[in-house]
């Protein structure tokens, strides 16, 4: 069934599927459009796309319900957490059931001995690490905005800290999933590996809500670091702040975060921020370990840099300094934002291998430059991924045209040279063609068998990564 089908088929199944929940909810379930179009937006530029309903569960228990309803009804079901997604990952293009799991933020278990946690979808990243401060752990992943977990899982979410700590796939040891009938399955174990079976567990993860509703998380946990150093470091040429990333990685030296901003993105962030950083390509990094680990990596990277360009490496040691430089990175979405007036942004990310990293910037870079276009680039350069903010007109039919245009040759370079299409954006609605070109048909083919497999009905975040266009063979 189409798209189109489906949400004009979704409307009445939405209404009955309200009825029936509307005295157990109570204020829980929301039908007001008013209501609904709290949820008709994220952070993407993909439009508004409204739900017929939205259901708040605060159970395990109640989602299963909710899916095992929908499921009888047709209705399509669109997983919802804190609406930071950048690709319309979930956006509620059908219509149907928006299954709002902001509400469940319980953390249910916390296992130092084991350096692991269990936690309910809802749970956000900083509320983690808030409860975890006396235990000596913490919870690395860290995209910017104060995601839910089960988000980060459908993403498969990484962000500034991945080149040490990895990403959500690394981190997440088991999970609990409601199906598409609404059963509950359990995958993974607490054990740090295994060899039985099926790796069902990273099945889920980056399966953008397509395969199944995550309703509880094992999560593995890291010692927080004795000591902590965070600077910024200014280069002469974006290449040379590149090629130190490169240097830096390849020699071994264990960064915790190392992040990439051109000039334009340090503008945005001194107006935005009120910094004073000099406006040219700058890194953001920080170092983890014992002092005489922290001073030893200072000392390498410092020796790389200089032969690259680098300037004064200005040193933020105390948590208030290191907490305002890297909450001025995360803003860096609304500073770009703020460059031009009501503006909309449209944020596109690739990876790429580190040795091909100074390469594919720089063609961005000169194809920004060329299309007079506001386009601060930045990203996690240390594991190859990096971002450009188109800042836009949204009347302005030629900007969007050439920013179409960038985005398609970004992606294609990277596809070139042995990269990803999206790094932790995922595919949502915005790059499902890129998916056929970075896997082709025999993988994509395989996937649409898995979603059918565990979702005979397409009711599970219906349209996402494959859109309505068939595979080919698989028809």
């Amino acid at each position: 069934m189409s798209i189109a089908a489906r949400r004009l088929a979704s409307a009445d199944g939405g209404a009955l599927l309200a009825s029936s929940f509307a005295a157990e909810f109570g204020p829980r379930l929301l039908t007001n459009p008013a209501a609904l179009a709290h949820y008709a937006r994220s952070e993407g530029h993909h439009g508004e796309h409204l739900p017929d309903l939205v259901a708040r569960p605060t159970s395990v228990e109640e989602v299963q319900r909710l899916v095992r309803a929908a499921a009888e009804l047709s209705v399509p079901v669109v997983p919802y957490g804190a609406g930071t997604s950048l690709e319309g990952n979930a956006a509620a293009i059908a219509g149907g059931l928006c299954l709002d799991l902001s509400g469940m933020t319980r953390v249910l278990e916390i296992h130092p001995e084991d350096m692991l946690c269990v936690v309910e979808p809802g749970v956000t990243r900083e509320q983690l690490n808030a409860e975890l401060r006396t235990t000596g752990l913490f919870f690395p992943v860290d995209p910017g905005a104060n995601a839910t977990m089960a988000g980060m899982i459908a993403t498969r979410a990484s962000g500034t800290n991945a080149v040490r700590y990895g990403t959500m796939r690394e981190n997440t040891l088991a999970l609990k999933v409601v199906l598409a009938d609404g059963s509950l399955v359990r995958t993974g174990t607490r054990a740090r590996k295994s060899s039985a079976g099926y790796d069902l567990t990273h099945l889920f993860v980056g399966s953008e809500g397509t395969l199944g509703v995550v309703v509880e998380a094992t999560l593995r946990l890291h010692g927080q670091p004795e000591a902590l150093l965070a600077g910024t470091w200014p280069f002469d040429t974006l290449g040379g702040a590149v090629q130190t990333v490169i240097a830096t990685i390849q020699a071994g030296i264990p960064v915790a975060r190392m992040e990439l901003l051109d000039a334009a993105a340090i503008r945005a962030c001194n107006l935005h921020s009120h910094l004073n950083l000099p406006e040219q390509p700058t890194l953001f990094l920080e170092l983890h370990g014992s002092e005489a680990s922290v001073r030893e990596q200072l000392d390498m990277v410092q020796a790389i840099g200089a032969d690259f360009g680098g300037g004064a490496l200005a040193r933020a040691v105390e948590t208030e300094a290191r907490s305002r430089l890297w909450k001025a990175r995360h803003q860096a979405l609304p500073a770009a934002r703020a460059m031009l007036p009501n503006a909309v942004t449209w944020v596109t990310d690739v990876c790429v291998p580190i040795s091909r990293l100074a390469d594919a910037i720089g063609r961005v870079q000169a194809r920004v430059e060329e299309a007079g276009l506001i386009a601060p680039i930045l990203g996690h350069v240390g594991d190859g991924n990096f971002h450009v903010f188109f800042v836009l007109p949204p009347d302005d039919e030629r900007a969007w045209t050439r920013a179409r245009a960038i985005n398609e040759a970004m992606v294609e370079h990277a596809l070139a040279v042995g990269g990803t299409c999206t790094g932790e954006h995922g595919i949502g609605i915005g790059k499902q063609g890129a998916l056929l070109r970075e896997h082709g048909p025999e993988a994509v083919l395989l996937m649409r068998r898995l979603k059918e497999a565990l979702d005979p009905q397409g009711i599970l975040n219906p349209g996402k990564l494959f859109g309505d266009a068939s595979t080919p063979g698989l028809d």
